[in-house]
């Protein structure tokens, strides 16, 4: 793309999303009024939606990096690969769900959650002013309660779906405050206002609004100090969603976070080593906690949040290094096609979290005994995989943004997270399975085995990855 200039309200720049809502009207609307027993045409219709928004959004690409309607919505190459990432993940989701969701009352309804799900998130990886930026946290947190909680006779989704909503209502309460704080401060919501309304601005109120702020966004990422909803989700949700929750709202939330720290005067607001000590305290307390952690499904929730410290690294070294913002966009990649995949084996081995539900995997159940290989050694940054390349890069943004100091810490923690990954898999390699665990269906493995590869495969082609990276933009320079 060419460099960002402003335009007024062309609808071309939000036709995926307007695509992305009548595709889950639509959905809607069928699931209403078929039968029960043709509720499952559901989940193809989602899939056919979802690919053809991405079929709006590539085509973007090409075109000029813009801040459209009068400066309140991006549509620069950040926007578009962040809708792309989303819309990747939530096909997943879908096709995950397929089996697990089968028979469920609300099949249909389902459906349309994830997408205006995907949505929330979309709107948040756009989002250049703080209305924006609140429709898509709200957007994204309400279908997320709902989906949490979807199985009403689980005690465990129940509880997940009220601690999720009390900690996001607390801190989107905080959100709205903070942006209407940085409103009477700044004297407009968009962001490109706000980068010259702030400055000069009363310090106290400044750091008041922009606090709270962060703190909002920081709960969608599952960030220090609003991250306790995360392994709750992860354990009591069903698969499926735990697997979406888990990591596509944390696609907008990043790109939100590092579209808002960028309009912050840093004399009057220590936003960057702010920043570096909440990716500091995420990554170390995702990773201690996960070391006592015999439920699986929790494992994996406090390595969700010890992934969050490590793409917060990115934003740390924003405007400092060159490698930010290509980094952050490759870190989701990868760690969002690791998470899917790790989710995925949970999926198929029907939600069991137990660790002896995965004695013997290697080698009773190959595939997902690979997959969860695959999945956990990206997640530690073992080459060639995918979380490798996400890393590399990660610490050198950073050590090039003058924190040389959280590199260091993110490589500790890495060998941390050795521990509790590796007792997984010893677990699946080196003892014997009690008997063959039954399998939920082929689609949730088809899903679960293409994540697995996409794993690989984005870890092979790092460098032109990166390289289609190198032209993101946050904001107009």
């Amino acid at each position: 793309m060419t460099e960002m200039k402003t335009t007024g309200m062309p609808v071309g720049s939000v036709l995926p999303e307007i695509v992305l809502i009548i595709g889950a009207v639509a959905v809607l609307l069928y699931a209403l009024f078929a039968p029960r027993r043709a509720q499952g045409v559901c989940m193809w219709l989602a899939l056919v939606t979802l690919g053809a928004t991405a079929v709006a959004t590539v085509p973007m690409l090409a075109g000029t990096q813009t801040l459209t309607f009068f400066d309140t919505y991006a549509a620069d190459d950040t926007a578009v690969w962040g809708k792309l990432i989303v819309l990747g993940i939530t096909a997943v989701a879908v096709a995950l769900s397929s089996e697990w969701m089968r028979g469920e009352p609300r099949e249909g309804e389902y459906y349309t959650l994830l997408l205006f799900g995907a949505l929330g998130a979309i709107v948040l990886a756009g989002a250049a002013d703080l209305m924006e930026l609140v429709l898509g946290v709200l957007l994204s947190s309400a279908t997320g309660y709902v989906l949490t909680a979807y199985h009403r006779a689980s005690a465990r989704s129940a509880e997940a779906g009220i601690k999720y909503f009390l900690l996001s209502a607390l801190t989107n309460g905080g959100l709205l405050y903070g942006a209407v704080l940085l409103f009477g401060l700044g004297g407009t919501t968009t962001l490109v206002g706000l980068r010259a309304g702030l400055d000069g601005a009363d310090v106290l109120g400044l750091v008041i609004g922009a606090g709270l702020v962060l703190l909002g966004l920081a709960m969608k990422l599952g960030a220090v100090p609003a991250h306790a909803w995360m392994p709750d989700v992860a354990d009591g949700a069903p698969a499926p969603v735990a697997a979406f929750v888990t990591v596509a709202p944390k696609v907008g939330a990043l790109v939100a976070l590092a579209r808002v720290v960028l309009i912050l005067p840093e004399d009057s607001v220590g936003w960057r080593p702010l920043v570096a000590v909440i990716a500091a305290a995420t990554m170390t307390l995702g990773n201690l906690a996960a070391l006592w952690q015999d439920d699986v499904r929790r494992l994996l929730g406090w390595s969700a949040v010890s992934q969050s410290g490590y793409g917060l690294m990115a934003v740390v070294a924003l405007g400092r290094s060159d490698l930010a913002v290509p980094a952050l966009l490759y870190f989701l990649v990868a760690y969002g096609a690791a998470n899917l995949a790790a989710f995925g084996v949970v999926v198929e081995l029907r939600g069991r979290a137990d660790l002896g539900s995965y004695a013997g995997l290697g080698g009773s159940r190959p595939l997902l005994g690979a997959t969860l290989l695959v999945a956990f050694c990206s997640f530690i940054g073992i080459p060639p995989l995918a979380g490798f390349a996400a890393k590399l890069t990660l610490f050198g943004a950073a050590i090039d943004g003058g924190y040389t100091w959280l590199a260091v810490l993110a490589v500790a923690n890495s060998v941390v997270s050795l521990f509790y990954y590796f007792r997984i898999l010893a677990s699946a390699y080196l003892e014997p399975a009690i008997r063959p665990l039954p399998l939920l269906g082929q689609r949730a493995l088809t899903a679960t085995l293409v994540s697995a590869f996409a794993v690989v495969a984005v870890g092979v082609a790092a460098e032109p990855l990166m390289g289609s990276f190198d032209a993101a933009r946050l904001l107009p320079g």
